[in-house]
């Protein structure tokens, strides 16, 4: 699949939002206020979270579907970096890379049932799951969590793809 991804176009013009979506994930607000734990884990739970948010908005629209492949890719190009820093090596970086692309398939479908759910309880569950690892977090954790990347996603949705691609997010 990835040599696919890397066939669709240059990765440049995705870097901006990327760039914007990791400087969003890596806000101290998540790790103080949302209690996200401030390990590696825990920062590329976030990564994913902020990356799910901006991957559902591009779907909304027509025009959106290049931008998400490019920017996917710079999701892969970056993981595959973060495994071989951490010391992993060629026999199995794609293995890994392949589980984390797994990963934010399954958080992009349930953030986007959690999202358009009447109440806040399939978000919520999504949140413990894929945030905390399955850890009840403090009730105010989980709703600052939850507000923030509610207010991101809505944020989100005044923005045309141009606008996005040049990575502004709110």
């Amino acid at each position: 699949m990835s040599g696919w991804l890397r066939r669709r176009g240059p990765r440049d013009e995705a870097l901006p939002l990327y760039d914007a979506v990791v400087a969003r994930a890596r806000q101290p607000h998540w790790y103080l206020d949302g209690a996200v734990p401030d390990t590696l884990d825990g920062r590329f739970d976030m990564v994913a979270a902020v990356l799910a948010m901006v991957l559902l908005r591009l779907e909304q629209v027509p025009d959106g579907t290049d931008g998400s492949v490019r920017l996917t890719e710079r999701f892969v190009d970056d993981m595959d970096a973060q495994v071989r820093q951490i010391g992993f090596g060629d026999m199995v970086v794609g293995k890994h890379v392949g589980k984390m692309m797994g990963m934010l398939g399954g958080r992009l479908g349930v953030y986007r049932e959690g999202l358009a759910a009447p109440d806040d309880g399939a978000l919520d569950a999504a949140l413990v799951r894929n945030l905390y690892r399955g850890a009840q977090p403090d009730a105010a954790a989980l709703a600052h969590v939850r507000g923030e990347l509610k207010a991101l996603r809505r944020d989100l949705d005044l923005l045309g793809v141009p606008e996005l691609m040049e990575g502004r997010m709110a």
